[in-house]
């Protein structure tokens, strides 16, 4: 009997192995499926990170200077603010746009102020009857120095601009309005210094708020931006104080490292 129940407690102890086994086994699995698991979520987190890092940057860049579909963004080469307008209909005027005749077709002058930087400038109604019409109704409404009106885009390599006017301080925002198509873009595609022009998105119909000031000679692609006006006056002040700067961010565009917002806007 002796050698039987040797036999049958030898059985129970390989049965309880193999039950050991088995539910390690088991956890073992579960921890490699947990972990993979674990690893799939946090790979996914990175690419919905960077991919919304991605859409905000070309949502960012969209609007402005220089950008076309084959363009690289950058610098609003576009200025590139991103006003909704770039979502509007295209080929079409939307919304509540400024009578083109408000601007009279005669010269407006006045001073934009920048921080502390006075730039004396003119407006041409007659060569951007709406352009100029559109900027002079919102400067009316007091739309420029309302609180939080930052300049938010600044270029620095190829494009020189400052880009102000978007509706939240950012790039984003619509007025209530967008108009085109292009006026008095320059024929040699030559923005000169001083050229204060209106960004816009891919449709030449997604003009709105948002302007930029040339503040270096630059280069742009047809069919360009519309020419409105340009700096007469305090310039060089604002390189030394703002432009020359840089970027917050190290890189070549983007919101300027010294934090520029319109505290005074005249017309007349």
């Amino acid at each position: 009997m002796a050698p039987s129940r040797n036999a049958e407690r030898d059985a129970r102890e390989a049965r309880d192995r193999l039950r050991r086994y088995n539910a390690r086994q088991a956890v073992f699995g579960h921890q490699v499926k947990r972990r993979k698991r674990d690893n799939i979520i946090a790979i996914a987190g990175v690419v919905v990170v960077a991919a919304l890092a991605t859409v905000t940057q070309v949502f960012y860049f969209t609007a402005g200077p220089g950008y076309t579909p084959s363009a690289s963004p950058s610098a609003s080469a576009s200025t590139s603010a991103s006003p909704s307008p770039s979502a509007s209909p295209q080929g079409q005027n939307t919304g509540d746009v400024p009578a083109k005749t408000i601007a009279e077709d005669r010269s407006w002058s006045g001073e934009l102020e920048l921080n502390t930087v006075k730039l004396g400038f003119t407006l041409d109604g007659k060569a951007a009857p709406q352009a100029t019409s559109a900027f002079i109704s919102l400067a009316k409404k007091d739309f420029y120095t309302t609180t939080g009106k930052t300049c938010h885009r600044l270029t620095t390599d190829g494009l020189y601009v400052i880009q102000c006017g978007s509706v939240n301080g950012d790039g984003t925002g619509d007025p209530g309005f967008t108009f085109g198509p292009v006026e008095n873009a320059p024929a040699d595609g030559v923005y000169p210094a001083g050229t204060i022009a209106m960004a816009r998105g891919n449709d030449e119909y997604s003009n709105s708020s948002q302007f930029f000031i040339v503040y270096k000679d630059s280069t742009l692609p047809a069919p360009g931006y519309t020419v409105f006006g340009k700096i007469t006056s305090g310039l060089p002040q604002f390189i030394s104080s703002i432009a020359d700067a840089g970027v917050a961010d190290g890189s070549t565009d983007g919101a300027p490292k010294v934090a520029t917002t319109i505290t005074k806007l005249t017309i007349n």
